[in-house]
Parts: C-alpha cells; sequence; structure tokens
C-alpha cells in the first residue's frame, strides 16, 4: 500500500512542478508584457505634454509603418490618447491575468499540502 501511496505522492509532486513552471514562466511574460505597455503608455503620455505645448498651425507628422503622415494636432492628441487608453486597458487585464495565476499557483500548492498531511495521519494510524 504504502508504494501506492508513494507513487501518488510523486505523480501529484511532479504535476505540480510542472504546473509552477508552467506558471511562472506565464508570470514572468506577463511582468515583460506589462513593462512594456507602461513604456508605451508614458511615451505617449510625455508627446501628449510635449505636442500640447505647440502652437495650433504647427505641423505635425504621425508614422503609419515607415513613411509619416500630416495630421493636425487635434488628431494626434486624441490617437495618442486612445493609444494610452488601450495601453492601461490591456495593462489591467494582464495584472487580473497575473493575480489568477499566482492564485492558482497557492491553490495547487495547499492541496499537495493537504494530500501529504493526510498520508502522514493514515500512516500514524
Amino acid at each position: 500500500m504504502s508504494m501506492t501511496v508513494d507513487m501518488e505522492l510523486k505523480k501529484a509532486f511532479t504535476e505540480l512542478q510542472q504546473k509552477m513552471l508552467e506558471t511562472t514562466q506565464k508570470v514572468k511574460l506577463a511582468d515583460l508584457q506589462i513593462e512594456s505597455l507602461k513604456r508605451s503608455r508614458q511615451r505617449a503620455d510625455l508627446t501628449t505634454l510635449e505636442i500640447k505645448v505647440l502652437p495650433e498651425n504647427t505641423m505635425t507628422y504621425e508614422s503609419l509603418g515607415r513613411m509619416f503622415i500630416r495630421t493636425p494636432i487635434p488628431t494626434v492628441l486624441e490617437n495618442l490618447s486612445t493609444r494610452s487608453a488601450a495601453c492601461a486597458e490591456q495593462i489591467k487585464s494582464l495584472e487580473n491575468n497575473k493575480a489568477f495565476l499566482e492564485k492558482s499557483m497557492k491553490e495547487s500548492e495547499n492541496n499537495l499540502r493537504e494530500m501529504v498531511q493526510q498520508r502522514k495521519e493514515k500512516q500514524e494510524k
């Protein structure tokens, strides 16, 4: 009987280890994406501040692929605002996903601890 118990625990440990590796990689990827989006958002906000200072009749250009298109200042400001809002929304979504992954990992650890505790109690009896 102890051999099957050991095999079950070993299987549970390997599954947990695999899940923790996958979850850790996903959390690191989410962190990288969040940092990248924060930089993009900050760049858009700083550009907005710089453009607001310019006179209304100043010529502005927005990049479109490898070329630049002449764009009025209000349109540029609107596009920057949209870009900043989209980054903020994606950051929030990634942070929620990251929290869910961490919670899932903790639950798996707790389940494994409970299983080990139950096995110890059975062996003591």
